[in-house]
């Protein structure tokens, strides 16, 4: 299923220098289908020339195969249905090939070895050091767990959107990321907008008990806590204090009711 597209959302609002948006016209980003899809249809309309022109040709290289099978989803967008569908491409009707929608349609990056998948903190700190911005930022999306892991912490905020919007990272890694209260705010909402990670209890639990998590953003999520957790909570000196009295009202009203 498509979700959100946190990297994607740093192109629409035109956040992205130049030599990263090159990359990106290039499929050299290659986050998810969608996501570089989204993103090379977004930079046909680039004010550089150069940009524009070989995003065109990217989208040029993609197979016709690939991209009708693709469209052919059900939770396509609209939009992007109609932009090819302009282009004569439409959705396949019985799908001849199997997409992966968690990688690229067109992948022109050189594929991780193995052996980098796991490695430790020291050799992933190393090497990223050596790295440039652009480099980082594919290696946010497709490098190892524990590159992720040190990226998530990035001083860049885009640099951390790549991090979530890579289709490495599993629900168990988004809740760590969620009890990490040294991560920047724009990250645990993001956290909070994936409806798959959601889903998770323990990201939920995660988020509300994070003291770096908007306040407002937490008592949206804390009415969906176990009477345990709210319990809890209710008492909790690491947590905002309106927070802490808006869980003390809930438990005692649910005491009441019993």
């Amino acid at each position: 299923m498509i979700g959100p597209t946190p990297l994607l959302d740093f192109f629409k609002r035109g956040e992205v220098a130049r030599d990263v948006r090159l990359e990106a016209a290039r499929g050299l980003l290659a986050p998810r289908a969608h996501e570089q899809l989204a993103i090379l249809v977004l930079l046909l309309e680039d004010p550089d020339p150069e940009i524009r022109a070989t995003a065109d040709e990217t989208l040029n290289q993609i197979p016709v195969e690939a991209l009708t099978t693709f469209l052919g989803r059900s939770d396509v967008p609209v939009d992007l249905r109609e932009f090819f569908g302009d282009r004569g491409i439409f959705p396949a009707e019985i799908p001849q090939i199997e997409v992966d929608v968690d990688g690229p349609l067109l992948d022109t990056n050189e594929p991780v070895p193995e052996e980098e998948e796991e490695e430790d903190r020291e050799t992933a700190l190393q090497r990223l050091q050596k790295m440039s911005f652009t480099d980082r930022l594919k290696s946010a999306v497709k490098g190892s767990r524990e590159m992720r892991a040190i990226l998530i912490h990035d001083s860049n905020k885009m640099i951390c959107a790549a991090v979530l919007s890579s289709p490495k990272v599993s629900a168990p890694e988004a809740e760590g990321f969620a009890r990490m209260a040294n991560v920047s705010e724009d990250v645990l909402r993001i956290i909070a907008s994936n409806r798959a990670w959601m889903k998770s209890y323990g990201t939920l639990l995660a988020l509300v008990k994070n003291p770096k998590t908007p306040l407002g953003l937490s008592m949206i999520l804390m009415p969906r806590l176990a009477d345990r957790d709210l319990t809890k909570l209710s008492v909790d000196r690491n947590v905002p204090e309106a927070l802490r009295i808006s869980a003390r009202k809930k438990v005692v009203a649910a005491t009441q009711k019993k």
